[in-house]
């Protein structure tokens, strides 16, 4: 929401009650302040099965709790990306996964960036890590499997398996993920958008990156 717009007194009231302990949950959470999720469903669907139950305890942002984050400290990302926020997706960053900004992953995704090696089940195969650009969605039930870039400005069809490397803006479906058409610049907008907290300065060139 701008910070120009009005707000009414329930959201305000909702981020007076709830925001402050939010953020002090979830030091990598940079969503629009209002108008986003309420920050009571997010202590709903999240605080309480990470912090309270322990399920993805150490993932620093939102994790609904029928979703999995493995090794969270090898994710980077950017702001208006949550991976894992939604509703049974499962994220396996043994190799590393590198998200941009404005990342949206649908229910029953999964990223893994490790296979296991099939001569020696114990064992991660190395690969380099998976690298998703800025203004991506990747629709329900997709897989992006290791080692695979996606490019800024992508939109992954659903029930995709992304194998291979998809270029900046285009729209990539199927099993194996293909690009099937270009896709037009981004439109949406974020520099007049009021955050929950203020943005660190080497994510605010994202604002003039596209």
């Amino acid at each position: 929401m701008s910070k120009y717009q009005k707000v009414n007194w329930k959201k305000k009231l909702d981020f007076l009650l709830f925001g402050w302990l939010v953020n002090w949950a979830y030091p990598e959470y940079y969503r629009p302040k209002y108008g986003y999720k309420s920050y009571r469903k997010i202590i709903l669907y999240n605080f309480i099965s990470q912090k309270i139950l322990g399920i993805n305890r150490k993932t620093p942002w939102p994790v609904h709790f029928t979703s999995i984050v493995r090794s969270p400290e090898k994710i980077q990302k950017g702001i208006l990306c949550d991976p894992g926020d939604n509703i049974g997706v499962y994220i396996q960053a043994v190799n590393g996964i590198i998200l941009g900004n404005n990342v949206g992953i649908s229910p029953g995704c999964k990223i893994i960036s490790a296979n296991h090696n099939v001569c020696q089940h114990s064992k991660h195969d190395t690969s380099p890590p998976i690298i998703i650009g800025n203004n991506v969605f990747i629709f329900a039930n997709s897989v992006v499997l290791p080692g695979v870039k996606i490019g800024d400005n992508v939109t992954i069809g659903a029930g995709s398996v992304v194998v291979k490397d998809i270029p900046s803006n285009s729209i990539a479906v199927g099993n194996p993920c293909r690009v099937i058409k270009a896709k037009e610049p981004y439109a949406e907008r974020f520099e007049a958008i009021e955050f929950n907290r203020k943005i660190p300065e080497n994510l605010r060139k994202y604002f003039s990156s596209y």
